[in-house]
């Protein structure tokens, strides 16, 4: 015999209560077999279900999208950073500028090669220091690097950084969402199991077949054992 089991998933939740709300044979007097406290309840726990999945939904697309164009962002800024330093780097090589002035950007005089920045924080923290060590310089005198001139590195940092922080928000708040729906499964899966009970009480005196078509059609869940559904699959079509 197949054993009953409550929906591990919300589309099935919230398609096994839409079943049994949609049902209007439950809703006449005379078949009406589910109290009403319990179909009000189970009508509550649906709407709440599905507009907190639907809003889960939309979260999680807007954060989709908001990543293409934050990995658009992050590759931009990292690419103005990195040309900046070498041009910095192959600049004091040369001797345009004092190796004493690599002090201002935040790096090692006798560096000779690119920092590592390759998560996010980092990228923010060494573009930051570059700005600023760049402006610091030009103030005691020294001559700006043009390509990229520090104006080009400080606009595309500023615009991944407002990208990355709006990306933040969005993670929180697809975090926030995930949150609610969560909250709200165990009063489903609560409902569901005293809706279940109570249609399966009143069917139980049906043969096995019919009962189980009975219970189904009213959002009940049935599965088959591995061996019942080996089984079935055997059993010739009459």
């Amino acid at each position: 015999m197949p054993y009953r089991r409550l929906p591990k998933t919300d589309v099935t939740r919230l398609r096994a209560l839409k079943t049994l709300l949609e049902n209007d044979n439950i809703y006449t007097v005379r078949d009406r077999f589910i109290d009403w406290q319990t179909l009000n309840r189970a009508q509550s726990v649906y709407d709440k279900l599905y507009a907190a999945c639907e809003q889960l939904k939309l979260s999680r697309l807007s954060q989709r999208r908001n990543t293409a164009k934050a990995d658009k962002m992050i590759r931009n800024a990292s690419l103005y950073v990195s040309h900046f330093i070498q041009v910095l780097l192959m600049a004091v090589e040369r001797g345009e500028i004092r190796r004493s002035h690599l002090r201002l950007y935040g790096i090692e005089e006798d560096a000779t090669s690119m920092p590592d920045f390759k998560s996010t924080e980092r990228l923010i923290e060494w573009g930051e220091r570059i700005v600023k060590g760049e402006k610091e310089r030009i103030k005691l005198g020294g001559r700006p690097i043009s390509n990229p001139s520090i104006g080009m590195v400080s606009t595309h940092l500023d615009v991944f950084k407002d990208a990355y922080m709006q990306q933040r928000k969005m993670v929180e708040r697809t975090s926030n969402d995930l949150s609610r729906v969560q909250d709200i499964r165990p009063e489903a899966d609560d409902v569901l199991l005293e809706l279940w009970n109570q249609i399966e009480k009143h069917f139980e005196s049906l043969p096995p077949d019919e009962r189980l078509d009975r219970c189904r059609a009213l959002g009940v869940i049935y599965y088959y054992r591995r061996k019942e559904r080996k089984m079935m699959a055997h059993t010739p079509k009459s």
